[in-house]
């Protein structure tokens, strides 16, 4: 039973990169693939902080599947998501700095720490809205950690 979260995350995953890689196509698959992964957490994201600021009302199945999706998404091995000359100094259209490529040690680190929040998420999403709200902050910070150093910044 638990790798019905997983597949579903597969599976959306997969979805998400062929709508996404139409809207992009002059982008390199590399580059399609990880902003479509990017998507994907933003969406689940976007469930689960929607029910922590109570915009949307907390359903639990929906924010453990949100939840399940993301842990799934942080485990996946990214590694071919990154080739050199696929940062936004080279290739209009990603947001990725070249800050990636010169500290990959770090983005692995950091990643790591999305991985374990993702898992602590995905371990409460379901246990009620305080749970839910509790989790959200670390998560938040695994996201940041990797976006502060790594992601160009929206103007």
């Amino acid at each position: 039973m638990k790798s019905l979260p997983l597949l579903a995350g597969l599976a959306t995953l997969a979805l998400g990169t062929l709508v996404h890689a139409d809207a992009h196509s002059d982008l390199p698959p590399a580059v399609k693939a990880r902003q479509a992964h990017m998507q994907l957490y933003a969406h689940n994201l976007g469930v689960l902080g929607g029910m922590a600021q109570e915009k949307i009302d907390y359903d639990a199945a929906a924010a453990s599947a949100a939840a399940a999706n993301l842990a799934a998404l942080a485990q996946l091995d990214q590694s071919s998501y990154w080739p050199e000359g696929t940062d936004n100094a080279s290739i209009e259209g990603t947001k990725a700095l070249p800050a990636i490529w010169t500290d990959f040690d770090g983005v692995m680190t950091a990643n790591e720490g999305l991985v374990e929040a993702s898992a602590a998420m995905s371990d409460v999403a379901g246990d009620g809205l305080d749970a839910l709200k509790g989790a959200m902050r670390p998560l938040g910070q695994a996201c940041s950690a990797c976006h502060q150093d790594y992601r160009q910044r929206d103007n």
